[in-house]
């Protein structure tokens, strides 16, 4: 079979590309930039178009074409393949698809979807039930990729393979999972562009809830006030866990990522292990070895210009930037601390501002530059563009360590500056990793 992705360097969709690919199928994909991923499937022989989508991208003999959400309606090779009459699939439709052949364990939520479906992954493969997985971070675990294939048989009699997959919100995309076991680690305000109030995030994630069967069990956080308003009074299986645990004081002594976040993550991967059977002895083993995730409190030393600890984070939300510079300045209590900080997407930047202007006025930081807020291609609309700015936020935060840098000089900025010592944290959903890059080598 010949399978063409649209928008094939995406952390999500990649993995399904990989999973394909090593399924012996045949590969083509495009993307508008190139990437660390689309690189990848270059050096594997897989054809990648890069640039504007063209119809031409699209072959007669494709016989699927699976394709990001965030691909507008009237993107031409989509287009092309509905002309030609391919069979054409969203990556959560096609994900979706898997998840009907295989004990699904589905990690949804606003925030430790992709740490806590990593934990519980890595987890389960150490104890030897080898699971498929699929998140949207890269695993040294996983020889730094975002999909693992394990085992597409199940080693237990009558039952399904394991497949333990990230459950995205965005766009309900999750409504498409069939799920035996969710795992909800957090519920807060986000895509909102999408779902416009709290109160329809609310009801979607009730109904992706009730995508389990009768069998099936919720895992899910305690010290969450929105999740456990959701699940007041609901009829399922349901297993909470906090830190209030007695676990959790295990926990916080043996992993290797910091932060409060971090141990409840682990608590969850651990009741998911305790639902599967695995003995707390292989489970507290392996959250101990847990190395952590691309661009999740990715930390590397440098030694360039200056000597000084560079951390790379995904964070966008402002919860994720609250609770990873409480962590940052756990871990490092006595250097100095400076954040870059790159806004995604002028939607979620507008909606969530006051919480924004709340975490960075309270950052325990030295040094915080803002940088230019990333524009999600098809996700922006242009009177929001003109609402909100970077240089705003900065002036709304209005304390003394807050600066706007446009990017094209944060780099040089640092070089600059840098005395030695410092731990540089480098922060955003963006673009802004390459900044980490160019830092690094």
């Amino acid at each position: 079979m010949k399978v063409h992705f649209i928008g094939i360097g995406g952390i999500g969709i990649s993995a399904l590309a990989r999973y394909y690919l090593l399924k012996g199928h045949k590969i083509t994909g495009s993307d508008l930039v190139s990437s660390e991923i689309t690189d990848y499937f270059k050096k594997k022989g897989v054809k990648v178009f890069i640039g504007k989508h063209k119809a031409n991208n699209i072959s007669k003999d494709t016989d699927l074409v699976i394709y990001s959400p965030a691909v507008i309606l009237n993107n031409s090779e989509r287009k092309k393949a509905l002309k030609l009459g391919i069979r054409i699939r969203t990556y959560p439709e096609a994900l979706g698809e898997l998840t009907r052949t295989h004990f699904t364990i589905a990690v949804a939520g606003s925030h430790g979807k992709s740490t806590v479906a990593a934990m519980i992954g890595t987890l389960l493969a150490k104890a030897g039930l080898d699971p498929m997985v699929i998140v949207g971070t890269k695993l040294k675990e996983f020889n730094d990729s975002n999909l693992r294939m394990g085992c597409q048989k199940s080693k237990v009699k009558n039952q399904k393979s394991l497949l333990v997959i990230e459950a995205d919100e965005y766009f309900a995309s999750f409504l498409n999972y069939w799920p035996k076991i969710i795992v909800l680690p957090a519920l807060e305000a986000d895509h909102l562009d999408f779902y416009k109030t709290l109160d329809n995030l609310f009801i979607t994630f009730k109904r992706f809830i009730a995508h389990l069967p009768n069998e099936g069990i919720l895992i899910a956080n305690k010290d969450d006030k929105n999740i456990k308003k959701i699940l007041k009074k609901s009829p399922y299986n349901i297993i909470y866990y906090s830190l209030k645990d007695k676990e959790a004081e295990r926990l916080k002594k043996i992993l290797k990522v910091p932060g409060d976040f971090n141990i409840l993550n682990a608590l969850a991967a651990l009741k998911t292990a305790q639902v599967l059977k695995v003995p707390n002895k292989t489970s507290f083993k392996s959250l101990s070895q847990y190395k952590g995730s691309w661009r999740r409190f990715d930390i590397t030393e440098v030694l360039s210009p200056k000597p000084y600890t560079l951390i790379d984070d995904y964070g966008h939300h402002p919860t994720q930037v609250r609770v990873t510079l409480k962590a940052t300045r756990e871990k490092f209590p006595k250097k100095e601390i400076w954040c870059v900080y790159q806004p995604h997407q002028y939607q979620r930047t507008n909606s969530l501002f006051n919480e924004f202007v709340k975490a960075f006025k309270k950052a325990p930081v030295n040094k915080l530059i803002i940088t230019d807020i990333y524009s999600v291609a098809g996700r922006e609309k242009n009177e929001i563009k003109k609402k909100v700015s970077s240089q705003k936020l900065v002036k709304a935060v209005n304390k003394s360590f807050v600066t706007y840098l446009p990017k094209s000089k944060i780099e040089s900025f640092l070089k600059k500056n840098i005395k030695g010592g410092e731990v540089v944290i480098i922060m955003g959903a963006g673009d802004i990793y390459d900044l980490s890059l160019r830092l690094k080598s």
